[in-house]
């Protein structure tokens, strides 16, 4: 029972990072993840780059073996949290895919007037971008219109996003301690 929020206070909180502000919608943190992607394109060769990229690599592959998103019933919060590293890693996507995400996220904070600062919420927009990348398992049995499929997606919330959007930040905060003010304007459509 949560002492300081209501039900659907407390279950915003465990989704968003906050109690009242909401995530940030994929239209506007879009411009910002393509901006951090060009940047980082740009400064691959940047000593702060290579060492954010190197650590979400080691992430990645410290993560251990792969689960299916339907095993994941019944393990702590930091175990899906690795899990859900395990399928990035599965499925392929480029670290730095992993770190302009929280680039766009320090980006649209930086740039938003209204923006919750605390760094729980950050970890967890960040964390729910990352945990978009390659969230689910997909199987299918047999053949034709008799196939049976499964789509199982892990829900984005709570302690595991928490894990994630750590994780992410130790990984990326000498990048953003030393080249925040490098960072790009994102191109408004």
């Amino acid at each position: 029972m949560d002492t300081r929020f209501c039900r659907s206070h407390a279950d915003h909180y465990a989704r968003h990072g906050s109690p009242y502000r909401p995530s940030y919608a994929a239209r506007e943190i879009s411009p910002y993840r393509v901006a951090a992607l060009a940047w980082l394109e740009g400064n691959k060769t940047d000593t702060y780059v290579v060492n954010a990229v190197e650590r979400v690599t080691t992430l990645l592959q410290t993560s251990g073996p792969h689960m299916e998103a339907f095993r994941l019933r019944g393990l702590s919060p930091q175990d899906r949290a690795k899990a859900a590293w395990a399928r990035l890693r599965k499925v392929g996507i480029d670290p730095r895919r992993v770190v302009a995400a929280w680039l766009a996220v320090e980006m649209i904070i930086r740039d938003d007037a209204q923006a919750e600062r605390k760094a729980e919420f950050k970890q967890v927009q960040a964390a729910k971008l990352v945990h978009r990348m390659a969230s689910g398992t997909h199987k299918r049995w047999g053949e034709g219109p008799t196939a049976t499929e499964l789509h199982v997606y892990p829900r984005p919330r709570g302690r595991v996003l928490r894990h994630m959007g750590e994780a992410l930040e130790k990984a990326c905060e000498l990048l953003v301690e030393h080249r925040c003010k490098a960072f790009p304007e994102p191109q408004r459509a």
